[in-house]
């Protein structure tokens, strides 16, 4: 599932601070709905994606920054879930403000653009 682009005009940020680690929307989307809903699969199925897709980019997380970005837990329906570590819980903080700070920086010259349509 493509994430359209927001109104605002920003698009897509998207960090890379090794070669091995990176963040973009749809990985902070995936951190969010993991936040909100404890669980890797219901984050994925609310973006479109399989749980293995989603499951495939929180180890990509987890090894990509040094720190576990994403805790599980087995145990099944009852027992199992998923949550964020305060590593994940900065990250995604930082990168939301990250877009804010970007947006603002850019409105003016998104607004220029648009009279230019």
């Amino acid at each position: 599932m493509r994430r359209p682009v927001p109104r605002s005009g920003l698009g897509h940020l998207r960090i890379t601070l090794s070669e091995n680690f990176y963040i973009g929307p749809g990985r902070a989307d995936l951190l969010e709905g993991i936040a909100a809903t404890g669980s890797i699969q219901a984050a994925g199925k609310a973006m479109g994606m399989s749980y293995k897709r989603a499951w495939s980019l929180v180890q990509a997380l987890n090894a990509g920054l040094g720190s576990p970005l994403v805790e599980t837990m087995r145990g099944g329906a009852a027992q199992g879930g998923a949550h964020l570590t305060e590593t994940g819980k900065a990250v995604l903080a930082y990168y939301r403000a990250m877009e804010q700070k970007t947006e603002a920086a850019i409105a003016e010259d998104v607004t220029a653009l648009r009279k230019l349509l």
